[in-house]
């Protein structure tokens, strides 16, 4: 039986991480570039002193790919470079350690996926089929996963359509995102910015607009909305 120190512990270690999840949240949410960046080197250097902890890594490499995702919103493409190859080597370790979980493949395909829009033709050579593998073993791992199919979509949008991707394989990504999350804010975000591309207008200030009722915080959500014509 678990003892009473045990049960307490573990509840202890699940809310911090929750503390974490909901902090690096509010730093992407306001594109807290700076703060994104300490946090994610403060978690890496605490994974460092527990190397045998998967989930310690996998906290890193979070922080690193939140890190990369408002670095290319912010248009520094170098710098969400830079931070999506650091948390992808943090993902692999968390993955050596616990290779049955499917969220660690999530991270790790965002991540080596974010590699691509900051360094397109290098990106696609070296990251491009690691992105694709770790995304599609998370859905395998866990094929209820709404943010697996998120990432899944992000990954075919940024996939050029000779190597598999685009607007219209990402969108069906989104959609069954979804439909097992109806309120997953990234979802309607990248279903809206999708169909912009496919100049669907109307359709994307719909989602747009949906993603904002879940993420009322999220700045670049609103942006998108601010850029995307009425019609």
């Amino acid at each position: 039986m678990r003892t009473i120190s045990t049960i307490l512990l573990t509840a202890s270690l699940a809310l911090r991480c929750s503390a974490a999840g909901d902090d690096l949240d509010k730093l992407r949410d306001r594109q807290d570039r700076s703060g994104l960046d300490a946090r994610a080197a403060g978690l890496q250097a605490a994974a460092e002193k527990t190397p045998n902890d998967a989930g310690g890594w996998y906290r890193a490499a979070i922080g690193y790919m939140y890190a990369a995702e408002v670095a290319m919103e912010l248009r520094d493409k170098n710098g969400a470079e830079k931070a999506a190859e650091a948390g992808a080597g943090d993902a692999e370790k968390a993955i050596a350690l616990d290779g049955k979980n499917a969220d660690y493949y999530r991270v790790l395909g965002t991540l080596c996926g974010q590699v691509i829009p900051a360094n397109p033709i290098a990106g696609i050579l070296s990251y491009g089929k690691r992105a694709k593998d770790s995304l599609d073993k998370a859905i395998v791992l866990d094929p209820k996963s709404a943010k697996a199919y998120v990432a899944h979509g992000v990954g075919y949008y940024y996939l050029p359509a000779n190597f598999g991707g685009g607007a219209e394989n990402a969108i069906k990504d989104f959609q069954r995102a979804i439909a097992l999350d109806p309120k997953s804010a990234d979802a309607y975000l990248w279903l809206g910015i999708a169909l912009k591309k496919q100049q669907k207008n109307a359709q994307a200030r719909e989602a747009l607009t949906k993603s904002l009722q879940f993420d009322p915080d999220r700045a670049w959500t609103k942006e998108q909305l601010q850029k995307t014509p009425a019609q």
